[in-house]
């Protein structure tokens, strides 16, 4: 694997391990007798394990993979948010509404929001970002070196006595 992939892949897995979470620009709003336009931000985080059911159901219903996506061309791209715009701003939104109340309450509403204030191409981004994200592909090697440095393991001189 090529040295800048393997680093990408670190650094977006100790993203998801920190769970710092990537945030959206909203659209920007001038202010009268304000030189720069306020622009706000929201901060999406990996959603619990019901989020990401709801996010996996939603993705598997729309039938593209990422690949896919972005091999479209520019007229196909256009078309794909017509035919699933409601459905990626819905899987935004439950990576923003996380708790049960918010879920049950604010998806829709924050789902419409969110396709009124943010930019087609902010919310295709961040799809494909948790789509990606929410793999276990990229921790293969996670998982095998904190196997290797587990205290609790048996180690060679161990096996007999087992303490």
């Amino acid at each position: 694997m090529d040295d800048t992939v393997t680093r990408k892949i670190q650094r977006e897995a100790s993203e998801v391990i920190l769970d710092i979470g990537v945030s959206l620009p909203l659209k920007e709003w001038h202010i009268p007798f304000r030189k720069k336009p306020v622009q706000w931000r929201v901060t999406m985080r990996r959603p619990r394990l019901s989020g990401q059911m709801c996010i996996t159901r939603i993705y598997l219903s729309m039938g593209v993979t990422p690949e896919e996506l972005e091999a479209l061309p520019g007229k196909d791209k256009l078309r794909f948010m017509v035919e699933h715009g409601v459905d990626i701003s819905r899987m935004i939104a439950y990576t923003i509404c996380q708790g049960v109340i918010s879920r049950r309450l604010f998806i829709r509403p924050v789902a419409w929001f969110l396709r009124e204030a943010v930019e087609h191409r902010f919310l295709i981004g961040a799809m494909n970002r948790f789509v990606n994200l929410m793999g276990t592909e990229s921790f293969t090697g996670i998982i095998s070196s904190v196997d290797r440095a587990n205290p609790m393991k048996l180690r060679l001189s161990q096996r007999k006595k087992g303490s």
